[in-house]
C-alpha cells in the first residue's frame, strides 16, 4: 500500500474539499466515497427499488463502476438522501467494500474520503483525519450550496436532514461513522476551507514524515 490518506467525518464538514485540495497538491487520486452510495441510491431509484430493500440495493452496488459517478445527478440534495438510506445496508457495503480497497491499493497512494475509510475501508491508512464542525455550521454551508446551484432550499430544512443523517450514520449496525482510535481531529466550524486546507495539510505533512522513516 502506498501513502493513503482517510478523511472521514459527517455530511457538509468540508471533507470532501479537503481532500479535492489535498488531491490537486499531493498529485494523488481521490475518491469520493459518498459519490458511491450516491450512484447506488440513484440507480436505485431509476429501477423502481425500494431503497429499504438491502438486498436490491446490494445488487446494483456490486454492478457500479467509476464511470457512473460522472453523473451531475449525484449532487442532488435528493442523491444525498438516497445515499443516506442505502448505506445502512450491510449488503451495499460489502459490495463497495472490494471497490474502495482496490482503489485505496494504488501506487504511490490515493486519498479516500467518506464515513467509514480509517475504521474499515483502510484501518492501516498510514494518516486519518476525521473532519467535523457543528450540525449549524454544516447547515449553513449545504444551504448555501443548494443555493448556488439553483436547488430550492431553506435553512430550517437542510438542518433537519443533517440531524436525520447524522443519527442515521452514526446509528446504523453495518460501519457507523466513528472517529478511529488513531485519526487526527480537524474542527472546521470557525474555518474556512482555505483555512482548513492549511490545517489538514500540516497533519498531512506530519504522517507523511512519520510514514517516510518508517
Amino acid at each position: 500500500m502506498g501513502f493513503v490518506i482517510a478523511i472521514d467525518g459527517p455530511a457538509a464538514s468540508g471533507k470532501g474539499s479537503i481532500a479535492a485540495k489535498l488531491g490537486q497538491r499531493l498529485g494523488l487520486p481521490v475518491l469520493d466515497t459518498g459519490l458511491l452510495y450516491r450512484g447506488v441510491g440513484v440507480a436505485a431509484q431509476r429501477a423502481g427499488v425500494d431503497l429499504g430493500d438491502g438486498a436490491a440495493a446490494g445488487a446494483i452496488a456490486r454492478r457500479l463502476r467509476l464511470d457512473d459517478l460522472e453523473s451531475p445527478d449525484l449532487r442532488t440534495a435528493a442523491a444525498s438522501e438516497a445515499a443516506s438510506r442505502v448505506a445502512v445496508h450491510p449488503e451495499v457495503r460489502q459490495a463497495l467494500l472490494d471497490f474502495q480497497r482496490a482503489f485505496a491499493a494504488r501506487e504511490p497512494g490515493a486519498i479516500l474520503d467518506g464515513r467509514d475509510i480509517g475504521t474499515v475501508v483502510a484501518p492501516e491508512a498510514p494518516c486519518k483525519l476525521f473532519v467535523t464542525a457543528s450540525p449549524e455550521v454544516r447547515a449553513q454551508r449545504r444551504h448555501a450550496q443548494l443555493l448556488s446551484q439553483n436547488h430550492p432550499s431553506t435553512y430550517e430544512a437542510v438542518l433537519d436532514d443533517i440531524h436525520r443523517r447524522d443519527e442515521r450514520d452514526g446509528g446504523r449496525a453495518a460501519a457507523p461513522l466513528r472517529r478511529a482510535a488513531d485519526a487526527v481531529l480537524l474542527e472546521t466550524s470557525d474555518l474556512d476551507i482555505d483555512h482548513a486546507f492549511d490545517a489538514a495539510l500540516r497533519i498531512v505533512e506530519t504522517s507523511r514524515g512519520r510514514w517516510d522513516k518508517s
